[in-house]
């Protein structure tokens, strides 16, 4: 990507307000901009929050026992060990967790809440991105702003924050009782001793039955089909261990070590030996509860493990709502709902006052954002995802995407290191842009292999992956750590030098005093 500039004496723009601009302050923006001014202390940073406060997913969701099914040794930050009690935790903890690391290193500071970038153009001419963004005080009044930055690196996740995934449901309108969306929780819901349902069988159902169960009369999880769902300890007692006897961060590295070893085993068996996976997760679950009918009709899915991600559920909690009988698992479909309650294809009738429809995420590129280059738009499903970082046809653009069969914060936090990386790459060489140079014989893949209903809904809107290195996104967090900062990004980089781009426009001595 190299650029012919005919007359630079007569060429000037304006000079970059930051070298790096990252959007989102959640989980994953905290972390980058700790790398950021760790490994690359020289440069000038700022994180636009379309918010108004930090957390990204940890601060949005609040229905009943929000949780990470990740456990929170691999899910925080491998340079600020996890101190809480419990393993598998909630969401307000996380949140907490997310906030002190802000404080700690400084990095509340860098943050401009209630900005959303709603567009971004990189010109090739100056090497520079101009973001357009939208400001919204705090009485709600908008004003536009531009800003322009050297590098642009999105931590906004994948998924639409504004809306969840709502399917058409026939009669929903007719119901009597409260429809709610787990993404947009009432804080005054009442549902003590009513009747409630809650459509879908992923992590935020099978998180609110067990939750919601001890106050509501009775809760029913409906589902079309049965997820693999499996019951993990919330406290890891080797950790436990661990923690009382070596400093804690020799200790946090240990579990994560051990942890992870775990999960990429755990995964790799799934891959590889889909029956003896099914045969184990049913007989556990048919351990625990008891009952080899249920297990086998609400509990054991036609796909094999992993082929979607699996559900985990802290001390088996929901299994032992079940047993009490204060919840249950239907498996059927909807022929629609009426104001008493949902009517089944089987003609059975759910009686509710009260349905959640935990149906799933609206997946989104980049939180909306409209990439421009040189004015044109970059039409995502044609480019390539390369190292799971930066994009082809994009310069100075990295994405931060997480494991799926992992905890997110693996990969966000190689990405991070990758993109520092790059950084002192172009500086190394003198270089004002980057981009990745494709490989024309590359297949293309879905960035996201999972065969989750709300994945293949929405992801051909997203860039490609390849079917090989550096273009494919491995699922492995060992051959990523071992391979991803040892590349030689000169072989897979096109750089554009300084001296082919404009000058930087020259700021009047009075105006640096």
């Amino acid at each position: 990507m190299s650029i012919a500039v005919n007359d630079e004496s007569a060429r000037t723009t304006p000079q970059a307000d930051l070298d790096v601009v990252i959007m989102g302050a959640g989980l994953s923006g905290i972390g980058a901009a700790f790398r950021l001014q760790t490994e690359c202390p020289g440069l000038s940073y700022a994180i636009l929050e379309a918010r108004d406060v930090m957390g990204g997913t940890w601060d949005l969701f609040r229905y009943p026992g929000v949780r990470s099914d990740s456990d929170m040794f691999t899910l925080g930050y491998q340079f600020r060990p996890w101190r809480g009690e419990k393993s598998i935790t909630d969401g307000p903890s996380i949140l907490r967790y997310i906030q002190e690391t802000a404080d700690e290193f400084g990095i509340d500071d860098k943050i401009r809440y209630r900005t959303k970038i709603v567009a971004a153009n990189f010109s090739t001419t100056d090497a520079l991105w101009t973001l357009t963004a939208r400001e919204t005080n705090a009485v709600g009044a908008v004003a536009e702003q531009t800003l322009r930055c050297r590098f642009l690196y999105s931590c906004a996740g994948y998924y639409n924050y504004d809306k969840g995934y709502s399917p058409d449901i026939a009669g929903l309108d007719t119901f009597a009782g409260t429809v709610v969306h787990p993404q947009f929780w009432p804080e005054d819901l009442d549902y003590t001793d009513k009747q409630v349902v809650i459509i879908g069988s992923g992590a935020t159902a099978v998180t609110l039955v067990p939750s919601m169960s001890p106050t509501a009369a009775h809760v029913t999880m409906l589902q079309r089909s049965p997820t693999w769902i499996s019951a993990v300890p919330s406290r890891d007692k080797i950790a436990d261990k661990l923690r009382s006897v070596l400093p804690p961060r020799v200790a946090h590295r240990l579990i994560r070590t051990k942890n992870i070893l775990f999960g990429i085993g755990f995964y790799q068996f799934c891959q590889r030996r889909p029956q003896a996976a099914r045969a184990l997760l049913t007989k556990l679950s048919t351990k625990i509860l008891g009952d080899a009918a249920t297990v086998a009709e609400h509990l054991t899915p036609s796909y094999d493990p992993w082929d979607q991600r699996l559900c985990a559920i802290p001390n088996a909690d929901l299994f032992r709502v079940m047993k009490k009988g204060d919840a249950e698992i239907v498996t059927d479909h909807i022929d629609s709902v009426v104001p008493e309650g949902i009517v089944l294809e089987s003609g059975r009738t759910l009686p509710a006052d009260v349905i959640v429809t935990a149906t799933g995420l609206e997946l989104l590129a980049f939180g909306g954002l409209e990439l421009r280059v040189d004015g044109n738009p970059v039409e995502l499903s044609k480019q390539f995802v390369w190292q799971g970082a930066m994009i082809t046809g994009v310069p100075n653009f990295a994405i931060c995407i997480g494991y799926t069969n992992a905890s997110w914060t693996l990969r966000a936090d190689l990405t991070s290191r990758l993109v520092c990386k790059v950084l002192k790459f172009m500086d190394r060489n003198d270089y004002a842009a980057v981009v990745p140079k494709r490989d024309p014989s590359l297949k293309e893949k879905p960035l996201l292999d999972l065969t989750s209903g709300y994945i293949q809904r929405s992801i051909d809107s997203f860039p490609r992956q390849g079917d090989r290195s550096p273009w494919k996104v491995r699922q492995n967090y060992l051959l990523d750590s071992a391979t991803t900062l040892r590349a030689d990004l000169s072989k897979t980089l096109e750089g554009t030098p300084r001296s082919a781009v404009a000058r930087p426009q020259q700021v009047p001595l009075s105006a640096q005093k």
